[in-house]
């Protein structure tokens, strides 16, 4: 069963990501133990099966790291209409115990984490714990050995019941898509002896948006996981040429998240288990001029929100929109200028005497806006997922437009897409 799952998510994948031959070509089949599962070729289309799409749910989830975890944010949470926060995160030793010298672990089980896990559940909210297992060496030990796996079951077993919270997010990264099998064992083996201390809590998953994240999925979803959150974003990343870490559609052959809820879909990942993720942060590159689209010159940077209070909230600083991909982008000069310059005609009045697009060097920050995160949320909407979810919770401190959006979205106002 488990070289059929790899096989049938990567049959999807193949058919996702390769442009159509000039000329159909036979279709190639990846052997198992019981037998040979064929490929489709990469003209096979990937529409889902057709079925009714169910009623969306209006879930909202949202991780904390811990580095957001300071004095101000359990009064910020107070004020996030979250249905569960997410505290990211510990890991485990080559044991299996919990590995407190991390600062995950010391920033939960602290006075902050203790503020903030009793202020959610005064406000009804569900209170996750995020273990996380980073690292393709890493993650091929830990999911080869059995004793250690159940080792660590018991270990995040205990921490939940000592913090006296709801469940448990496995977030695993740099999985080679064999092990996806491995991967659900373990996730319905924690699922159990977590349901077993107490019935009413719940075990998640954080997965990728691409053909591995799918597989594990697909594992996570039989061994009776609860929820995937799918991590739709860094599509692009600062060492990535300029774009959104979240495109809705793309003009390149790249992924966008349209591709990643088809390629989910299409592995027959239940809408209902699914909660939309995406980013409360952007990217910044230097540009070769105001113009989206224009090629980066140089290395980029993650651009977090409420680090860039002064130009989120300047009436001066002026956005251009890429309606394809649904992301704002915002240009800053080194001259001061937070706005793509209007086209003007030279030696016109309201011509610059100052500045040239020769003598002004450019930042780009594609960046998403309440208003375009609505209009991917409303994607997930109108595929009948369970919800949606951000990282990272705090970053957008300062920003109540965003938590507008969270507010309407739970109660059900962003209109499907």
């Amino acid at each position: 069963m488990g070289a059929r799952l790899v096989a049938s998510v990567l049959a999807v994948a193949l058919a996702a990501s390769c442009g159509s031959p000039p000329t159909p070509t036979p279709s190639p089949s990846v052997s198992s133990p019981t037998g040979s599962v064929s490929l489709p070729s990469a003209s096979d289309s990937l529409a889902p099966p057709a079925s009714p799409v169910p009623a969306a749910g209006h879930e909202l989830y949202g991780f904390v790291p811990y580095w957001e975890m300071d004095d101000t944010i359990a009064a910020h949470l107070a004020t996030t209409p979250l249905t569960t926060v997410a505290l990211f995160s510990v890991s485990n030793t080559s044991k299996g115990a919990i590995n407190r010298s991390q600062n995950g672990y010391k920033r939960i089980t602290s006075q902050v984490g203790g503020a903030m896990i009793a202020a959610a559940h005064q406000r009804g909210t569900r209170v996750e714990l995020v273990f996380t297992s980073f690292g393709a060496s890493r993650n091929t030990k830990f999911f080869a050995d059995a004793a250690l796996q159940t080792a660590t079951v018991n270990s995040l077993v205990a921490l939940v019941g000592m913090l006296a919270i709801d469940g448990v997010n496995v977030d695993v990264e740099g999985l080679d898509i064999a092990l996806a099998p491995a991967f659900g064992s373990f996730v319905g083996q924690l699922r159990a002896a977590i349901v077993a201390a107490d019935a009413g809590d719940t075990v998640s998953i954080a997965a990728g948006a691409g053909p591995t994240g799918a597989a594990m999925s697909v594992a996570a979803v039989a061994n009776g996981v609860d929820r995937v959150f799918l991590m739709g974003y860094d599509y692009r990343t600062a060492s990535s040429a300029p774009g959104a870490s979240a495109p809705i559609a793309r003009a390149d052959d790249g992924r966008s998240l349209t591709w990643s809820l088809d390629l989910y879909a299409a592995a027959g990942i239940p809408p209902q288990k699914l909660l939309l993720g995406l980013p409360l942060y952007g990217n910044a590159w230097p540009a070769a001029g105001p113009v989206i689209g224009a090629p980066a010159t140089g290395k980029g940077a993650v651009w977090i929100l409420r680090q860039h209070l002064d130009i989120l909230t300047n009436p001066a600083a002026v956005p251009l929109t890429d309606p394809l991909e649904a992301v704002d982008v915002y240009f800053l000069g080194s001259d001061g200028s937070m706005a793509a310059p209007t086209a003007v005609p030279s030696g016109s009045a309201g011509a610059s005497p100052v500045a040239s697009p020769r003598e002004t060097t450019w930042t780009a920050v594609y960046v998403d806006s309440p208003a375009t995160l609505a209009t991917k949320m409303g994607l997930g909407e109108s595929r009948g997922y369970a919800g949606a979810g951000f990282w990272a919770i705090g970053y957008e401190r300062g920003l109540p437009s965003f938590t507008d959006l969270m507010t309407r979205f739970v109660a059900g106002g962003v209109p499907p897409t």
